[in-house]
């Protein structure tokens, strides 16, 4: 098996933690896809993924799967003790709402606060994303405010659970702390007064499958490649 990604970057960061959570990460071949370059955006990596997008996972037989949720739950359910996506119809849906609530309110929202109000990741990706836009762009700036608006409904959930759904880590904890990292990054930093959030987040950044999982030293290497 092969995944394409990008080490650091925060759904590469979701499945690397899925695969280290499973004992699967010595069990597929990672191929680095420069995304600085754009090389995600070029007619070689479409025909993988025609969203253009990272991660990608590619089977043995040559099946071709995308977006984090997809590959999550492939790998999850591969050996059939599925730990991060829920064992009954009631621990899936609750897991499944919290999934995407997690990335409607702080991951995609994030994106978007990223390549529309920051530089974003230079040049070579801005001709994909807004050619126009002078990182002042004003739906970055309300897709920021989502951001803060989805770390304070996180911070209230979290005060009376250890985890998004419940008692157990799932990958809808993954895929919030993945966010938050992107956030880091973009400069929307989690409140000093949320303590629930930040609680939660010191425990899961803690975890075995979580801790040296995200690559960041990666992710620094690119951004310096971009002066920040």
């Amino acid at each position: 098996m092969k995944i394409y990604d990008r080490s650091g970057f925060p759904n590469p960061a979701r499945i690397r933690i899925v695969l280290a959570a499973k004992g699967f990460d010595t069990a597929v071949e990672f191929v680095p896809v420069d995304l600085i370059a754009a090389e995600h955006k070029q007619d070689a990596f479409l025909a993988k993924n025609p969203s253009g997008v990272v991660p990608v996972l590619e089977l043995d037989d040559g099946t071709l799967i995308s977006e984090s949720t997809a590959i999550t739950e492939y790998f999850d359910n591969l050996d059939g003790d599925p730990i991060l996506t829920g064992r009954t119809p009631k621990e899936k849906a609750v897991v499944h709402m919290m999934q995407r609530r997690a990335e409607a309110y702080v991951t995609d929202a994030i994106g978007l606060y990223f390549h529309h109000a920051t530089p974003g990741l230079g040049a070579s990706l801005k001709a994909y994303k807004s050619p126009e836009w002078d990182g002042r762009d004003a739906m970055g700036q309300r897709e920021g405010e989502k951001v803060r608006a989805g770390m304070r409904y996180f911070n209230e959930i979290l005060q009376s659970r250890p985890y998004l759904a419940g008692d157990d880590f799932s990958m809808a904890d993954i895929t919030l702390f993945a966010g938050l990292m992107h956030a880091d990054v973009s400069g929307i930093n989690v409140p000093a007064d949320y303590a629930a959030l930040l609680d939660w987040r010191a425990r899961v950044s803690e975890l075995p499958s979580v801790k040296n999982r995200t690559g960041q030293a990666f992710l620094q290497e690119d951004l310096t490649r971009l002066g920040f």
